[in-house]
């Protein structure tokens, strides 16, 4: 990539998921998940690094046994705001959120991002990749994260709930990936802002530019994985590996 355009991927890690406590040391196959997270992040073939960010000793200890880079944070709100304080202590041109609890997400998905935040115009702060819902079913799942864009790929409104409402025509769902683009300037932004009132309802944290007046760039990738939410998703990526 080149020492002018350096792309590091942070993939936040955290104990207490609420729904699935220790879920990135959850086994899937013979290793932990936030393993196959970073397994991706190297294939990859835009990143000029890949780390995991926590809080949590477990999480760091199981880091340096599998020999994977880690950096202890501070307890944080989102995982973007846990990448925000990496971006103080890595020195990079864009930093990519990739979550840790997508083992199969696409390495093309993730080199698309950064490719996209290598020739984004300056009003760019974030690149949100997703992909089209072809399971009816995940349109009404509270853990899919539903995305509307413009004409011009640009983000109006994310939600659990299934967005757009079909009153009077069938809409084609779309699905935000776990998988984020900041420029640095963007982790700054997003940082100082802090949370609005729909992104503490929804719990989805690029909601919080949006609220506050700042565009996001939807980038369309193609990506069949999910994410493990639950335990019953662990079974059935046990299953598809």
């Amino acid at each position: 990539m080149g020492a002018t355009r350096r792309h590091i991927a942070v993939i936040p890690c955290r104990w207490g998921a609420s729904r699935f406590p220790g879920k990135p040391l959850a086994v899937l196959g013979t290793m932990p998940l936030l393993w196959h997270v970073h397994q991706r992040c190297q294939q990859a073939n835009r990143l000029d690094d890949a780390v995991v960010a926590t809080d949590d000793d477990r999480i760091e200890a199981a880091c340096r046994r599998l020999g994977i880079p880690c950096v202890m944070t501070g307890e944080h709100l989102t995982g973007t705001d846990r990448v925000a304080e990496c971006a103080q202590r890595l020195q990079a041109d864009a930093y990519i959120n990739v979550q840790g609890d997508g083992p199969f997400i696409n390495p093309a998905a993730i080199d698309a991002v950064s490719e996209e935040l290598t020739h984004h115009g300056v009003d760019v702060l974030a690149v949100n990749a997703y992909t089209r819902l072809n399971d009816p079913a995940d349109a009404l799942d509270h853990n899919v994260v539903k995305v509307v864009v413009d004409e011009n790929n640009n983000a109006l409104m994310f939600s659990r709930q299934p967005i757009p409402y079909p009153q009077n025509h069938r809409p084609i769902y779309l699905r935000q990936l776990g998988l984020y683009g900041f420029t640095r300037d963007g982790l700054e932004l997003f940082q100082q802002v802090g949370q609005g009132p729909v992104e503490r309802a929804e719990g989805i944290e690029m909601l919080r530019l949006i609220e506050h007046g700042h565009g996001v760039r939807m980038l369309a990738t193609s990506d069949n994985g999910f994410a493990i939410d639950t335990p019953h998703d662990l079974e059935r990526a046990r299953a598809m590996l």
